[in-house]
């Protein structure tokens, strides 16, 4: 029997981005990750069209509760955006590659300005659960980077610059955003951990003591293949618990959730306010 010919990543892509295209019709500059507990900025979209991620062909598979793997192409603001209804982590076994494969997607479909939320455990002392963190920088701590391997080079240099990651001015119109709306606003640093345990008292000092303001499972690698794209990222995190040494306590899924529903509405706000601005 004769074998099928192995597709390469980049023609793994491009089908992807075929069958995309062949379902929307509307240009799309826009992309936004919603992460865990953060959908229901899909409440304010004029939804246009809906896509499962299990019909996009080489789309890898959300396994983690509460992120529904549905791919929303929809109008906010004025502006239409193409967003991501649930992510892909490297602890549910995927390769990073595969985790960052939407990333390359959008790119190919005109998307030039990435949104991306998050759960995350606040290790800022001064941080109270369902605080929002505007992340200034981050911290990667993942065992593997997602660029690792043969550049492709169709998307980026070989050793891309990430002295600026997150797009300052979209930093600076989301703090305008939360003072003009009395949104208390944090900004930090985020690291980036592989999961899905969570930490050890003596990690989260760790955490702490390198510079982290924030600790979660994901966004870094997304973010890396963004700005190896040339993308201008914004990214947010719900703080779901606390992880300073006076208030660690241990942690449900189901209160992680109910932290995000306390974060999400402020954080729908200052993303409301910087889809806005975007331009294009």
């Amino acid at each position: 029997m004769l074998k099928e010919p192995t597709l390469t990543y980049h023609e793994k892509i491009a089908s992807a981005v075929q069958y995309i295209r062949n379902s929307i019709s509307s240009p799309v500059h826009t992309g936004i990750i919603l992460g865990t507990g953060l959908g229901k900025l899909l409440n304010d979209i004029e939804i246009i069209k809906e896509i499962s991620y299990s019909d996009i062909p080489f789309f890898p598979i959300s396994t983690v509760e509460s992120h529904y793997g549905k791919l929303i192409l929809g109008e906010v603001d004025g502006k239409t955006v193409l967003a991501m209804q649930g992510r892909f982590h490297y602890y549910e076994g995927y390769s990073m590659k595969e985790v960052t494969f939407p990333i390359r997607v959008m790119k190919m479909l005109g998307i030039h300005h990435l949104i991306v939320s998050n759960a995350a455990g606040g290790l800022n002392p001064d941080f109270q659960i369902g605080d929002v963190m505007i992340i200034e920088d981050h911290i990667d701590l993942f065992p593997e980077n997602p660029l690792r391997g043969s550049n492709l080079e169709e998307f980026g240099v070989r050793f891309p610059d990430m002295s600026e990651p997150y797009d300052t001015q979209l930093i600076k119109t989301a703090i305008k955003a939360g003072r003009g709306k009395n949104i208390p606003i944090n900004t930090g640093v985020y690291a980036g951990v592989q999961g899905p345990n969570l930490e050890t008292k003596a990690e989260y000092r760790y955490l702490r003591t390198i510079g982290a303001d924030a600790v979660g499972m994901s966004t870094i690698p997304e973010v890396i293949v963004a700005a190896h794209c040339g993308m201008k990222v914004f990214a947010v995190s719900a703080i779901t618990d606390l992880c300073s040494p006076a208030n660690i306590k241990k942690i449900s899924i189901q209160e992680v959730l109910a932290a995000a529903a306390i974060a999400e509405p402020k954080m729908t706000a200052i993303i409301h306010e910087v889809i806005k601005r975007i331009e294009g």
